[in-house]
């Protein structure tokens, strides 16, 4: 890991990049827009995303990460080449990266690590590590995970959140629900669709979760959407009730919490014990939703924290590997 000169986290909504030396370089939507026909790329990051749900037929908006898994490798390669070209110059870029450092999933499957080590050997990585997730998100939180004694993440991603208590340097139990960002936006739109029959943009829904506040303070508040009439195809505004909202953002999350308390079901007493007073730490680009912590502390009476900056903790954990500040915590090599 000492060897590594770049740490990458290919995640569904954004994608970072922490070089050696120079810390991270890189955060920008893990999406492409490329021209159909001539296969040229037009647009990758912040630019690609703001073309979602407004191309021509000829222009196509790619997400090549989902669920924090590379499912279009080619396209991946590209969009990273663009990002990193963008930020280190491209006469950097040609310098051949010896080794390169890639967060990958808890669970995932061989092949899903095996699109992520070859989307590195595109770019000229000669060796690549993978890392889980859990184990790098913790590290970036400052969790003791080394010490004999329990510490619990859960990270909120766009697809999936993932749960984990470890312990020495190890995950003890973990479980992966897929169920993010993205879900909760799905849950808003299908609510206003049946409620209203209004079709929201995707892009237009997440300033709506402010709405997961306090139930005793956002119950009796109403908002404005403007969105297109199922019926009649004509832009129509609407004035909707928090409370309805609320309850369908809190829907999926149900499922976190079930995943919490399997997690725990499996954990030995002595660990969850130590739970109890360490409580449950809160990372993911999902974290910083309002309510979310409020919520989740209510449902297992446990204490909940949110990261200092949750959305870059499992990049800046595998900075912190690559800069030799912590010992490497690695996968197993025969599963790659």
């Amino acid at each position: 890991m000492r060897r590594c000169t770049v740490a990458v986290d290919l995640g569904a909504a954004r994608t970072r990049v922490y070089l050696r030396g120079s810390g991270l370089v890189a955060d920008e939507p893990s999406v492409a827009a490329v021209d159909v026909r001539t296969g040229a790329l037009i647009a990758v990051g912040v630019h690609a995303e703001q073309m979602a749900g407004r191309t021509p037929d000829h222009i196509r908006v790619a997400r090549p990460v989902q669920n924090g898994t590379v499912v279009d490798i080619a396209m991946a390669h590209r969009m990273l080449r663009h990002i990193l070209g963008g930020k280190l110059g491209r006469r950097r870029l040609r310098v051949p990266m010896m080794r390169a450092a890639v967060c990958t999933p808890h669970g995932s499957e061989p092949i899903a690590r095996r699109a992520a080590v070859e989307t590195m050997y595109g770019l000229g990585a000669k060796r690549v590590e993978l890392v889980d997730t859990l184990i790098a998100a913790a590290v970036g939180c400052g969790l003791p995970v080394e010490h004999p004694e329990a510490t619990m993440i859960v990270v909120c991603g766009a697809g999936t959140t993932q749960v984990a208590v470890l312990s020495l340097g190890s995950i003890v139990a973990a479980e992966t629900v897929p169920v993010g960002g993205d879900a909760i936006d799905r849950a808003v739109v299908q609510h206003l669709r049946n409620a209203h029959e209004l079709m929201l943009p995707s892009q237009a829904v997440r300033p709506l979760h402010q709405m997961l506040g306090s139930p005793a303070t956002a119950g009796a508040l109403t908002t404005e959407v403007h969105g297109r009439d199922v019926a009649s195809g004509m832009v129509r505004t609407v004035t909707i009730e928090t409370e309805g909202v609320r309850h369908a953002m809190r829907t999926p999350l149900t499922a976190v919490v079930d995943a919490i308390t399997g997690v725990l079901r499996h954990c030995p007493p002595d660990l969850v014990a130590d739970l109890g007073d360490r409580g449950i730490m809160l990372a993911g680009g999902s974290a910083l939703m309002p309510g979310l912590d409020t919520m989740l502390r209510q449902a297992t009476d446990m204490p909940v924290l949110v990261a200092e900056n949750p959305a870059t903790v499992a990049v800046q954990g595998l900075g912190a590997m690559i800069e030799g500040r912590v010992r490497p915590l690695l996968l197993d090599p025969l599963t790659v």
